[in-house]
């Protein structure tokens, strides 16, 4: 499975289309562990860019603090699954706690 976090001033960033980076993770289903991480800048933030460049990336799911509607239409469109409403922690932190069920979805972040 592989988990992406975008991620602002090294947190989860409250708005997956306005943050420094994408951290992407490697996680072993069966063991619930990260086995490998990459970063990626992301492409110029327009409409639609971002749920097909983290497809291309293989993403399955993204944890993120918010996301329009938009935006989560799109990524259902490419079965990546999205757990909104994650407002602290590390990127490791967020998708170690996602691995093991620990991690549910809040409140969307995003006002659009």
């Amino acid at each position: 499975m592989k988990v992406a976090v975008p991620v602002q001033g090294g947190n989860v960033s409250m708005h997956f289309g306005h943050c420094e980076h994408f951290a992407l993770f490697d996680v072993d289903e069966v063991s619930k562990q990260i086995t490998g991480t990459t970063t990626h800048a992301p492409p110029p933030h327009e409409p639609g860019v971002l749920p097909q460049w983290l497809h291309e990336l293989g993403a399955d799911v993204i944890i993120t603090g918010g996301m329009g509607a938009r935006a989560q239409q799109l990524f259902a469109q490419h079965g990546i699954n999205i757990v909104l409403g994650v407002t602290s922690g590390t990127p490791e932190e967020v998708v170690n706690a996602y691995a093991s069920g620990a991690l549910a979805s809040g409140e969307n972040a995003c006002d659009h």
